[in-house]
């Protein structure tokens, strides 16, 4: 696929949907994407990119910016406390708030550095050991919390099990946002952002439809 055959189907997407398509974020994966494919799209005008590690995303964004203005970053991978300060200085949305420790930790530098980015509460909403994210019965309460230290909460996020119909899972990260007032939703990959439209996305992230196949070091 490309850049432009997915922004043709997310605008169809919105449109299915009866949304208007300037209401949908496309955030473009480019974690273990080569620089020379990451430049090919910053070329084509699109400027809101997907970073899973802090320590790729430092050293792939800050020459980038040097060269290409308007740069949305978004770091949608797992965030251990001691990479917090360098992701707030780096990214402008941080898509994986999903403890009481790494809220604190955010709290305090947003009071020391002045600024703090958009942030999106993951939730587990599969319920699988090996993920991370708030589980969906703790949920309510981790966002009052996080809320309670004046964090900027924007929405949710949720990366559905593999093996399970997404739509379920996402209709569930809706239903969570929508009783605590939360209008963002960062939901929806390659293979299911359209459906992920259609439940109120605001974010979807796709990556190897735009980039191609990933390219992992030996």
């Amino acid at each position: 696929m490309s850049l432009e055959t997915i922004r043709t189907a997310l605008n169809k997407a919105c449109e299915k949907a009866g949304r208007n398509t300037d209401d949908v974020t496309l955030v473009a994966v480019s974690k273990v994407q080569p620089n020379d494919r990451v430049a090919a799209i910053l070329d084509q005008g699109h400027r809101v990119f997907g970073e899973n590690k802090v320590q790729e995303a430092a050293g792939k964004w800050p020459a980038f910016r040097e060269s290409y203005d308007g740069i949305d970053l978004h770091l949608i991978g797992p965030l251990q406390t001691n990479k917090a300060r360098q992701a707030m200085e780096l990214a402008q949305s941080i898509h994986t708030l999903d403890r009481p420790k790494l809220a604190t930790t955010i709290a305090r530098l947003a009071q020391e550095m002045g600024q703090c980015p958009a942030l999106y509460i993951q939730v587990n909403t599969g319920m699988e050991p090996q993920k991370a994210g708030c589980l969906p019965a703790d949920a309510d309460a981790f966002i009052k919390t996080a809320q309670a230290m004046d964090l900027p909460v924007r929405g949710l996020m949720c990366i559905p099990p593999a093996d399970e119909e997404s739509s379920l899972h996402f209709a569930l990260l809706a239903k969570i946002a929508a009783r605590n007032g939360l209008a963002g939703l960062s939901m929806g990959m390659s293979s299911d952002f359209e459906s992920a439209v259609a439940l109120g996305a605001t974010h979807v992230r796709v990556g190897s439809a735009i980039f191609g196949d990933r390219v992992y070091e030996q």
